[in-house]
């Protein structure tokens, strides 16, 4: 018998059934603090506008009425044609255009705005957003219920992420590359008229035609990999697409890494920076050469040892093996520094999700003065 009581790779029934309570216990006991806070309330608004609403996570958007009306055509200019303008309709005048935008506000605004008058409808509560906020901190809430034990209400979110996830990027894939690359040249107007009116018919050429084409075809031939009989034809848009993405690649890396580091080992070890003005006269800014000198020194001993440390043809004795040592310290203070640079993006991320939960959901913080 293992820990935890499993037994040949099955769980004790008794530990399921006590963390079952343990999870239904914990959801209780925050369902209820969740509750006690909507009692309480929070207090908005200053001096006499202050009020208390028992609420939280609420987002308050505000009214923004927009409508235009086509201006006559301001004539063309150096032969070019006139171009219509839209401008803001005259008081009694009927808009061509018109739409509402609804701009996040405040509550300290919705407050204030309602002692001025308690029937007002310019600022208002937008239950669709306040719903994605409850659903974005009960969603945060289940992942981090993985720092318990992997429970149902964690892949329950990590489904839901994943799902959305591949269905938003489906959507930008095809209208962000399918649309404009693959149809718009093949079916200009159609696309102009029916998926993308800002589509630019005239930017489309015979070799813009001739790369949808291949795209097409391409594209054809990586889905017969769903057939069992024609899954050969795939191969060929594979080869294509991993040797021109290795290519393109490798001439980055080259370009990015090795060109731009034998660049750095070419610069001069003493670098004189000077004061502004004129180099010829203005005097040297000492602090600024000795750290930019020690910056380029640094540099080329690190280069150097590091190479003499991965130099496996000579045993790494004498001058050889004391350039190498050298070389591990370069290596463990930039795996350190990476690995460091890594944490401290976590915690960001994680002080970002408490920051979100204690403000925009349960509103104990307010550190931009919005509640």
């Amino acid at each position: 018998m293992s820990q935890g009581g499993d037994v040949q790779g099955t769980r004790d029934p008794a530990v399921e059934r006590r963390a079952q309570r343990m999870l239904i216990a914990v959801l209780a006991f925050v369902g209820a603090l969740l509750v006690v806070r909507g009692w309480v309330g929070t207090e908005v608004g200053e001096g006499e506008a202050a009020r208390r609403v028992h609420g939280y996570g609420l987002v308050y958007v505000e009214r923004a009425d927009q409508a235009f009306v086509r201006a006559p055509a301001a004539a063309g200019t150096e032969g070019k044609p006139a171009e219509a303008q839209w401008v803001a309709p005259a008081p009694g005048q009927v808009p061509q255009f018109a739409w509402t935008d609804w701009k996040e506000s405040s509550a300290t605004e919705w407050a204030a705005a309602s002692m001025e008058d308690s029937s007002q409808e310019s600022i208002v509560v937008s239950w669709p957003r306040t719903a994605g906020v409850w659903i974005g901190a009960l969603l945060t809430l289940a992942v981090l219920s993985f720092l318990w034990r992997d429970n149902p209400v964690y892949k329950l979110a990590e489904s839901v992420v994943v799902g959305v996830s591949a269905g938003y990027w489906m959507i930008v894939s095809v209208w962000d590359t399918l649309v404009p690359k693959l149809v718009g040249p093949l079916a200009p107007g159609f696309t102009a008229s029916t998926l993308m009116p800002a589509f630019d018919v005239g930017s489309i050429g015979t070799m813009e035609v001739a790369g949808a084409l291949v795209s097409l075809l391409l594209g054809v031939m990586l889905l017969s990999r769903l057939s069992s009989k024609a899954g050969w034809l795939g191969v060929f848009p594979l080869a294509f697409i991993v040797g021109t993405f290795a290519g393109l690649k490798f001439v980055e890396v080259v370009n990015a890494d090795l060109v731009a580091q034998v660049a750095t080992m070419a610069q001069p070890l003493i670098v004189v920076q000077h004061l502004p003005g004129d180099p010829a006269t203005a005097p040297v800014d000492w602090p600024a050469t000795i750290g930019s000198s020690l910056s380029a020194i640094l540099i080329f001993v690190g280069v150097l040892s590091v190479l003499a440390y991965f130099f496996f043809s000579a045993e790494h004795k004498g001058v050889l093996g004391r350039t190498a040592k050298v070389g591990i310290w370069y290596l463990m203070i930039t795996f350190g520094a990476s690995f460091g640079f890594t944490v401290m993006g976590r915690i960001a991320l994680l002080a970002a999700r408490f920051e979100f939960l204690f403000d925009d959901w349960l509103w104990l913080i307010d550190p931009t003065k919005r509640h």
